[in-house]
């Protein structure tokens, strides 16, 4: 039913304060890039589907990261960290109270969704 929180609202929702505004932000940029994606919890954190895992999301302490696969981030590796984010082989954290390069995330998941739309891409890639 529209309106409904999702189980990625909840999740959201159970997050530390100061954690919500950047995961909600993060958030409405993956529903955007994939409105038909169904939404769901996989090992404790959100994930968002179609023919198989898009990306992923969660809360850490300091930080929230974005989880779009390491093939996908590896061909914006060079941007993300001009931007000054820090990654791992996998993520790209995002500092709570720091501005999140819309733009940017919304070019990688576009560029994962297009991965798995045409190429059928695994979620370990």
């Amino acid at each position: 039913m529209p309106g409904e929180p999702t189980p990625i609202d909840a999740y959201i929702a159970s997050a530390a304060e100061r954690a919500q505004p950047t995961l909600r932000e993060l958030a409405a940029i993956l529903r955007e890039v994939a409105p038909d994606a169904v939404e769901a919890i996989k090992w404790r954190v959100p994930v968002w589907e179609g023919r198989r895992i898009l990306y992923s999301l969660s809360a850490f302490r300091e930080h929230a990261a974005f989880m779009p696969t390491a093939s996908t981030l590896d061909a914006f590796r060079a941007e993300v960290e001009a931007a000054g984010l820090t990654t791992t082989a996998h993520m790209i954290q995002f500092r709570y109270g720091e501005p999140v390069p819309t733009a940017l995330v919304r070019r990688i998941a576009a560029a994962r969704e297009e991965d798995v739309r045409l190429r059928d891409a695994l979620w370990a890639g």
